[in-house]
């Protein structure tokens, strides 16, 4: 598997995954290379939930080089078979949090492999039951407003959250 290189990026603060990765507490891994480290969740949602993270500390999705990102998402293709059969679990959840509104609550970017059996008692569900239905106008407006921050360079390269890499 192709293992690209990130550029070194300083944590903004402690960190319990650079914790981890330093060899500073128990972790157990189930894999590893150069960039990336996936390991078992010590909360896990159902046996065999795995965390895939970068050895380097980016807090949010958006911070992430996109080599690294495509590489993590490489790294968690790879592990689903082998963690659908080690734990018996037909399907699997991937969720990524980015942010504290989102309900990230270590702040350092990982991807949970969540195996998924029916009847589990868990949920994420999407369409959110509390939420109303657009009209096509509102979805139309968001839509082009997307798309033209996208065709915009000063959008793309302003400060922090709409920086692209």
């Amino acid at each position: 598997m192709h293992a690209p290189t990130a550029p070194l990026k300083p944590s903004t603060g402690h960190c319990i995954f650079c914790d981890l990765i330093g060899g500073a507490a128990e972790v157990s891994i189930c894999f590893e290379d150069a960039t990336a480290i996936a390991f078992l969740d010590i909360q896990p949602v159902n046996p065999g939930h795995v965390l895939v993270v970068p050895r380097e500390h980016y807090e949010r999705i958006e911070e992430v080089p996109k080599s690294l990102s495509t590489h993590l998402l490489d790294v968690a293709l790879t592990l689903v078979p082998a963690l659908q059969t080690a734990s018996g679990a037909p399907d699997i959840n991937v969720v990524i949090k980015s942010g504290a509104a989102a309900g990230q609550d270590v702040m350092h970017y990982h991807i949970h492999l969540i195996p998924r059996r029916d009847g589990d008692g868990f949920d994420i569900p999407l369409p959110f039951p509390a939420s109303e239905m657009p009209n096509r106008q509102q979805l139309d407006g968001m839509a082009a407003r997307i798309g033209s921050l996208l065709r915009d360079p000063l959008a793309r390269t302003g400060g922090g959250h709409g920086k692209r890499n």
